[in-house]
């Protein structure tokens, strides 16, 4: 079986975008926008927090080594001391709704 390399396929991929480009120019195709609503994440108190936490079934450090922050910043967000700012609560809404994916 043979497979096709990460080049051909970036090549097909960037030649399909520049034809579409060029039929649009042209008039022969037309684009389409959809308009996207992003709801903000929902905030997570300490108790949530240590709730995803718990669940993932590891210490304060090893979740921040997963979640990419400090454990400090654990420790404070499990102690209301700081809130996760709205980056910070998709990851932890990641963590709680689909762990295999920080985990995996």
């Amino acid at each position: 079986m043979k497979r096709k390399s990460t080049k051909s396929t970036a090549f097909a991929k960037l030649n399909a975008g520049l034809e579409d480009a060029i039929a649009y120019h042209r008039g022969a195709r037309q684009l389409t926008v959809r308009d996207v609503e992003l709801r903000p994440p929902a905030p997570m108190g300490a108790k949530e927090v240590v709730a995803v936490r718990s669940h993932l079934r590891v210490s304060q450090a090893a979740f921040a080594r997963i979640l990419n922050v400090s454990p400090r910043t654990v420790q404070a967000w499990e102690t209301n001391a700081r809130h996760p700012s709205d980056a910070a609560l998709k990851l932890l809404t990641v963590a709680k709704n689909h762990p295999e994916a920080l985990l995996g």
